[in-house]
């Protein structure tokens, strides 16, 4: 069953702003990755999920409820953490978090307790005088204090520190193990790598992939970074090879190429003929997934090919 549906939404602020006909579904259980760098549509996407602004067309639901029509019965069901904090003015971390329990009608703070020990976060402070990194534990810990069964998470991380960051991982996977439903929104690879079942790549307002997270690791195609012994060797292989290669470095006498196991054969064969320095596989990953599909900018300069990956 889908908890939470994303059905054609479009939101048009002009000049190539917004989302555009964006659709998916996260299903009860899964931990589902929104990713995309800032500005893609991630955050657009999520608070028109949450209720705050009306789509132009499409539509949005969170356990069969309409997002713009049931804003306030939705936020009783949901764990939101979002991408951009703004708290009420003059107040300290304890006095937000009693307001928002009495919020949700919580009475049993167990659960804030815990996440305050997790977190090692002191909410005695003027929430003004807090650091980013400590608005942040202090987000996190009113997202979770109800133990909500649903969780919409914006960039989750952002502000927190390494040690923080694979904490709050390892709270979302055990969070994950107990069946909650996890919206998670990221551009850092390795929070979405370690949690998401699935993962939706957003480019400029668009869904332009949905994967399966087991199908990227295991992906069949193995890539190659190959050193020749010296420039002439280099020459004939990339005169005689029938291989596709994505990266060309004559000045270090240099290639990358991507295979599938039908062509390993022909590549070794290939290589049989020429004269190496070192061949090393380049383990394929997310980020390599991503990259074909976003910001991959090539130029040539003096011959030479170089990938430039931004994330903008």
């Amino acid at each position: 069953m889908s908890v939470i549906k994303v059905n054609h939404a479009t939101k048009d602020y002009g000049h190539g702003r917004g989302i555009f006909d964006v659709s998916f579904e996260v299903k009860e259980g899964e931990t589902f990755g929104f990713l995309g760098p800032n500005g893609a549509g991630k955050s657009t996407t999520i608070r028109h999920l949450m209720g705050f602004s009306k789509l132009d067309d499409g539509e949005l639901s969170i356990n069969g409820k309409n997002s713009w029509k049931s804003a306030d019965n939705i936020k009783h069901d949901v764990g939101y953490l979002p991408g951009e904090l703004a708290f009420p003015k003059g107040m300290t971390g304890d006095q937000f978090i009693e307001y928002m329990a009495k919020e949700r009608q919580l009475t049993d703070m167990t659960q804030t307790k815990e996440l305050k020990e997790l977190f090692e976060i002191d909410s005695s402070k003027a929430i003004k005088e807090m650091s980013l990194g400590t608005k942040r534990k202090l987000a996190v810990v009113t997202a979770f204090m109800h133990d909500p069964k649903i969780l919409i998470l914006d960039e989750p991380t952002s502000g927190l520190d390494p040690v923080m960051q694979e904490r709050f991982i390892q709270f979302v996977l055990k969070e994950k193990a107990e069946g909650k439903t996890i919206l998670l929104s990221s551009h850092i690879f390795t929070e979405v790598d370690a949690t998401c079942d699935r993962i939706a790549i957003i480019k400029d307002g668009v869904v332009v992939s949905t994967v399966e997270a087991d199908e990227l690791k295991q992906n069949t195609n193995k890539s190659f970074k190959i050193e020749f012994a010296n420039f002439k060797d280099y020459q004939k292989f990339i005169k005689n090879t029938a291989l596709t290669i994505s990266v060309k470095r004559p000045k270090q006498n240099q290639v990358k190429l991507t295979v599938t196991d039908q062509k390993m054969q022909e590549l070794f064969m290939e290589l049989s003929e020429v004269k190496l320095k070192f061949i090393s596989e380049i383990k394929f990953t997310l980020e390599d997934y991503f990259m074909d599909f976003y910001d991959r900018d090539k130029t040539v300069a003096d011959g030479e090919e170089n990938l430039q990956y931004g994330m903008h």
